[in-house]
């Protein structure tokens, strides 16, 4: 099949972009290639994958309306995995309109863009982050989400809001996804497993905010793309979705660990795969961010016959020795 893969660029993108091109589809990869992180870490990743004769990458930004309608016509797309995003909690308190223009005008374009093209199977990241101030543990589907405590965590609801509106009114397939702190090789690094691995390596004091009693459900790459690649073929339909009667092909699904961790027992594993102890800055809680997070995953167990199950020291293991190599430091 043909497909497009947003963010291609962008950590869970270039895996599935890499594994859908294993598979022999047709990929078409989309980012914009901006400067939230260092750019070269982005055309790194994209040098994975350049290789396969079946991978184009398009460097296009979301908001560009005439030019991603341009695409969608001229391409004709089969599926879209839509995983580019302006992401972070904290820069989204900072920087609000990059948010704006990035996921809720870049979302729409993709919408837009399905619907006129008869795409079959629209694909879509949502976050943990939307479940916000809720305190019922763990998070599921079912729960109400109207408390985000970042801008972040509102245009990703605003997402599942838009998608729904979509299926309903244009009866085209979304599944949106909320992904629970994804990490692993070639991960993001304004995320906690690079900045911890880089601070401990260079001497540098790491902050352990809310004084370390924080958990999360961290969810390891490989873990997340083998749900993306199943639920991108579970296409919901009126047939096979009783849940929603009002718009019966649309679904969101939680992708996580299952198996919260506390912050002080992640530091330990980053630890232990350096060899080397950190120095730690504990800290209060910062704005947007939220104590713990907790992935019920028993409808997406359901769907698919499958859930993460990585165990965190394997996963920052890999990680470690990636970082290693990627810096080459002789740790």
């Amino acid at each position: 099949m043909k497909y497009l893969v947003t963010g291609a660029a962008g950590f869970i993108g270039n895996f599935v972009a890499e594994r859908l091109c294993k598979e022999g589809h047709e990929v078409i990869g989309l980012d914009n290639l901006n400067d939230y992180y260092d750019p070269n870490l982005k055309l790194a990743r994209l040098k994975r994958i350049e290789h396969f004769e079946n991978f184009t990458f398009v460097k296009l930004d979301l908001a560009d309306r005439e030019n991603m309608a341009k695409l969608f016509a001229e391409e004709k797309f089969e599926r879209v995995i839509h995983l580019a995003a302006q992401v972070g909690v904290r820069y989204s308190i900072e920087n609000p309109m990059a948010y704006i223009d990035s996921n809720i005008v870049g979302f729409a374009t993709i919408l837009e863009g399905c619907r006129h093209n008869n795409v079959k199977h629209l694909v879509y990241a949502s976050s943990s982050s939307v479940y916000g101030a809720n305190k019922k543990i763990p998070f599921s589907t079912d729960d109400v989400v109207d408390h985000p405590v970042s801008l972040y965590a509102a245009t990703k609801k605003s997402n599942e809001l838009m998608a729904h509106t979509y299926s309903h009114l244009y009866d085209l397939p979304t599944t949106g996804l909320r992904f629970f702190t994804v990490y692993g090789p070639w991960g993001r690094p304004d995320m906690a497993p690079f900045l911890f691995t880089d601070a401990i390596v260079n001497d540098h004091p790491i902050n352990v905010f809310n004084n370390g009693k924080m958990q999360r459900d961290f969810t390891y790459i490989d873990d997340i793309v083998e749900g993306v690649i199943r639920i991108q073929n579970i296409i919901p339909n009126k047939e096979n979705n009783k849940v929603d009667e009002g718009s019966s092909n649309y679904k969101i699904y939680n992708i996580g660990n299952n198996q919260p961790v506390e912050l002080e027992t992640f530091i330990n594993c980053i630890e232990n795969a350096l060899n080397k102890k950190a120095n730690k800055n504990y800290m209060p809680m910062q704005d947007g961010d939220v104590v713990r997070t907790f992935a019920d995953v028993d409808a997406l167990e359901k769907a698919i016959n499958f859930k993460p199950k990585t165990e965190l020291q394997y996963g920052i293991s890999e990680f470690v020795a990636w970082y290693k190599a990627y810096n080459k430091e002789a740790i």
